[in-house]
């Protein structure tokens, strides 16, 4: 058995929604089971509507919220064991890079002084001249260089250029994983591309794994070596880019694919389904059933349990979509 890098078992997370007597719980993340193995660099994207889960299942596999059922294993290490848990060697392992880089940088510091103080306060240099090279280093990493950063503040620089300088942050640590959350989101069209193509290059030279969460389909499906689709913090389904897209099993990625007209555009407007969404969550069958054309009385009674269609793909359907081909 390959050995995991990250392993996301049975994890669950629960949110109370309004006032303490008449509140709701919403189960933002429902019993997601994912890993990433160690051997070989990989970029998994977890796709879904706003509001499906993926952004909240990341803040935990960040600590940045701790899961209310489940386990989440770095590199062998339990979260939960606080023995076997050191947050320096975290903080090296896993980097962030959000949605806005315009949020991730305070107007009143030049962009220079966050990658100083990576390489500082981490331990990674011993002095500023050891900082010089290693932040010279990230930057040229990305295509930019320390000449061209130095001194200068956020506002000096294009969406594009500043996304560029976070990435190059995180590098400076040498992660073994970048979680990267819609990360294109707040760019420019014609950036796009540069940065998911960037991703790639850092995979293949550097060896990192990432998680890229987005609901942007087309460019998923260009930098993506797999995909995960949640809907309603369920994840209904998993496995090679190519093989999902090309051929999606689960209803809910099918009408995703139909969706996807180019690179930037995205399904929000047009898969609005206001309706039935906050009762959704609560489902105790299959969370798609009220919107899926090939629902039957037993998608209605219980929710399936995840099906094997080949040796890496899942889905959590009980009529799944060409299974007769991925069996």
């Amino acid at each position: 058995m390959a050995k995991k890098l990250l392993e996301i078992n049975g994890v669950s997370k629960i949110f109370r929604v309004g006032g303490i007597l008449r509140g709701k719980k919403l189960v933002a993340v429902d019993d997601v089971t994912l890993s990433i193995d160690s051997d070989k660099p990989v970029i998994l994207s977890i796709v879904g509507e706003s509001g499906c889960g993926k952004s909240t299942l990341c803040k935990m596999v960040l600590r940045l919220h701790n899961p209310d059922m489940g386990e989440i294993i770095l590199d062998g290490n339990n979260y939960a064991d606080k023995k076997s848990y050191d947050p320096h060697q975290f903080k090296l392992d896993v980097q962030p890079i959000f949605q806005n880089p315009y949020e991730s940088f305070s107007a009143r510091k030049t962009v220079d002084t966050y990658l100083y103080n990576t390489a500082l306060r981490l331990g990674i240099a011993k002095s500023r001249a050891e900082a010089d090279k290693l932040v010279d280093e990230a930057l040229k990493s990305v295509g930019m260089s320390l000449e061209v950063v130095k001194g200068k503040y956020p506002t000096q620089f294009s969406g594009g250029e500043l996304q560029r300088v976070s990435i190059a942050r995180a590098l400076i640590t040498r992660p073994k994983l970048i979680i990267a959350d819609e990360p294109v989101a707040a760019i420019d069209a014609s950036m796009k591309m540069n940065i998911v193509n960037l991703f790639k290059d850092l995979r293949d030279k550097y060896k990192i794994s990432f998680i890229y969460i987005t609901h942007d389909l087309s460019t998923a499906y260009y930098v993506s070596d797999y995909i995960a689709t949640l809907y309603r913090g369920c994840l209904i389904e998993y496995g090679p880019a190519k093989e999902i897209m090309d051929q999606p099993a689960h209803p809910y990625t099918e009408l995703l694919m139909s969706s996807v007209p180019r690179v930037g555009d995205k399904w929000d407007k047009e898969l609005a389904m206001p309706d039935m969404e906050g009762k959704e969550y609560s489902i105790s069958y299959c969370k798609f059933a009220p919107r899926c054309p090939y629902a039957t009385d037993k998608c209605r009674q219980a929710r399936p349990e995840p099906t094997k269609l080949g040796d890496e793909r899942m889905v959590l359907c009980y009529h799944p979509l060409n299974s007769k081909e991925g069996k």
